[in-house]
């Protein structure tokens, strides 16, 4: 994750807009069901650098370095799990597809139109979608790097659903989704198949700052992530320690 054009920094109103968006992304995780209706998918298992041996984002903030930044990071996500469930045993079947939105609506889960400012994991339809406009601008504001977190926190969702893993409190599922989030992220710098460079964990932090709950929000309310602390801490202990502390072994 480079540095070509210089780091970027989340500032107040960043971190406001994040803290609004993204900690409401992701309420759905994969806990319900649905079809995109109208969908415009990448084919998940598409490989973003054909040939590449390792990931590594520039830094700079271009709609196309967002793109090969998004395509990086879910290629990664499923080299990482597929290694990982083979080394189990088991045969892992990548997340359907990708989707991309622009409008309020344009693609539902369970029915429900997928509202604007959001990226989410469907479970029935096995899909990701995100709003392609406010992405966009939380990697301008934020950084490559914490899109790396995005996406990889939405496909540990996938992963939830495949292991048949389903807590009685939205926290318990979204906490251990930012552990395994950390986890694919740690294991694959520590395996050179993605490459961090200064100030990537700083924007790790500065990222998952901005997306904890309100603090007066209860733990037990539904859609409820933890607090910036807690999502820093399983991401981090993920992060260092790998699957280990995330519950899954």
């Amino acid at each position: 994750m480079g540095d070509r054009a210089g780091r970027r920094r989340l500032g107040p109103l960043a971190g406001l807009l994040v803290a609004a968006v993204v900690a409401a992304g992701c309420m759905g995780g994969g806990l319900d069901q649905g079809e995109p209706q109208q969908p415009a998918p990448r084919p998940s298992g598409q490989p973003a650098s054909p040939g590449a041996e390792t990931t590594r984002a520039d830094g700079t903030t271009s709609v196309a370095e967002f793109k090969q930044d998004f395509a990086d990071a879910v290629a990664g996500a499923e080299q990482y799990w597929t290694a990982q469930f083979r080394a189990s045993g088991e045969q892992f079947r990548p997340i359907r597809r990708v989707v991309a939105y622009t409008r309020a609506g344009e693609v539902s889960c369970g029915g429900q139109g997928l509202p604007r400012n959001n990226a989410v994991y469907c479970s029935a339809g096995d899909f990701i979608a995100y709003d392609v406009n406010w992405s966009v601008s939380a990697f301008r504001q934020i950084g490559d790097a914490f899109l790396f977190y995005l996406l990889g926190h939405e496909y540990a969702h996938g992963v939830q659903t495949r292991l048949g893993i389903r807590y009685n409190f939205t926290i318990q599922q979204e906490l251990q989704a930012d552990c395994m989030a950390g986890a694919y992220l740690g294991d694959s710098v520590r395996a050179g198949t993605l490459k961090l460079e200064d100030g990537d964990l700083d924007e790790f932090r500065e990222g998952l700052l901005a997306v904890g709950d309100d603090p007066d929000q209860p733990w037990f309310a539904e859609g409820a992530h933890g607090t910036a602390e807690q999502r820093s801490d399983k991401f981090f202990a993920g992060y260092e320690n790998s699957l280990d502390a995330c519950g899954l072994r």
